[in-house]
């Protein structure tokens, strides 16, 4: 067992990178939002709710997800899950968070772009009263068109000052990276950060991520341990800083472990890995928990919570004079 002491965890400043807010949609506040806005979910008590969070893979978990994100539908419920997940992110020392969002999953059932984006920007503008520092990350769902995700990348145009990158997820099977290259550099055009899911142990992983790496040109890959596979890849993401977004509870659900070995592997091996929870809400574990379990598993020792901590803070997209706070922070709690 590592020695890690969950305090010490806590008590270091960390960026959660790999963040889909609809993934923080707890059972207490499904219920809520359900009475607020008279939505039959089938469901009358949170033990209910948490039994429908039952999956064992990428496919049956997108199944439960995304039927209960019908009980979203006004400002204030985005608002009020965003504020839930960042109230939750500052007790595990978190003082940035990049919060994905998946707009095609609203705006498909009748809620306006600006409901979601206005919601959750409102949570943002309070984060700092928190003691984090939030942005907000659009997400294209890759299991739709590229039409769609260009027409939803125009849509975003006009709250440009409210969104700091974009992303690429749900389900990577036959929806390979290059089938939104143009999206994504129409994204880069108008000046947006460009990360995209590598997912665990998919058909074609190690292509799609020289894919993401030499076509796209994105800055982080969130997941991506599969890369290892290739180690000529792995070199060139350290040169090049690569970010990887890692997330080994939800990875212990969806596939055969945590892959905390690959995770430990890629880090000592240069490249800049954070850890984050992903869906926290259906996979039992927000950041800190995400930390003190890989900990566990891998026998971290104190110089890899660390490397790990600060990593998530030099691959964020935060200022550089923020970084520079966080990171004088970590050392001075490294000792």
């Amino acid at each position: 067992m590592s020695g890690i002491d969950r305090g010490f965890i806590d008590a270091l400043p960390k960026a959660e990178l790999h963040l889909h807010i609809e993934g923080t949609l707890e059972p207490e506040l499904k219920l809520e939002l359900a009475e607020r806005n008279g939505v039959d979910i089938g469901q009358s008590s949170i033990e209910d709710v948490r039994a429908s969070y039952e999956f064992t893979d990428l496919t049956s978990f997108l199944a439960v997800y995304y039927p209960a994100m019908e009980v979203l539908r006004t400002e204030d419920d985005f608002r009020d899950l965003a504020l839930a997940y960042l109230r939750r992110a500052a007790a595990d020392g978190v003082v940035r968070a990049e919060i994905f969002f998946d707009p095609q999953a609203h705006t498909s059932r009748g809620v306006p772009f600006a409901t979601v984006i206005d919601g959750l920007w409102s949570a943002v503008q309070e984060a700092p009263s928190l003691g984090v520092d939030a942005a907000l990350i659009l997400c294209f769902l890759r299991d739709m068109s590229a039409q769609s995700a260009m027409e939803t990348l125009e849509a975003s145009l006009p709250y440009r000052d409210r969104i700091v990158g974009v992303g690429l997820d749900s389900d990577e099977r036959g929806n390979p990276p290059e089938k939104f290259a143009a999206v994504f550099a129409r994204a880069k055009e108008v000046g947006y950060r460009l990360t995209m899911h590598c997912d665990i142990d998919q058909v074609g992983s190690i292509e799609n991520i020289g894919t993401v790496l030499h076509e796209i040109g994105v800055e982080r890959i969130d997941h991506g341990t599969n890369i290892l596979e290739d180690p000529a890849l792995v070199a060139e993401a350290v040169e090049r800083g690569i970010g990887f977004t890692c997330c080994p509870v939800s990875n212990s659900f969806v596939t055969a472990d945590m892959k905390g070995a690959e995770i430990l592997a890629l880090s000592r091996a240069g490249a800049k890995v954070s850890i984050a929870s992903d869906d926290p809400a259906y996979f039992g574990g927000y950041v800190g928990d995400n930390i003190e379990a890989l900990a566990a598993a891998q026998e971290l020792t104190r110089e890899d919570v660390v490397r790990l901590a600060r990593d998530s803070i030099e691959i964020s997209w935060a200022d550089d004079a923020a970084k520079a706070r966080w990171l004088a922070r970590i050392d001075e709690l490294a000792g």
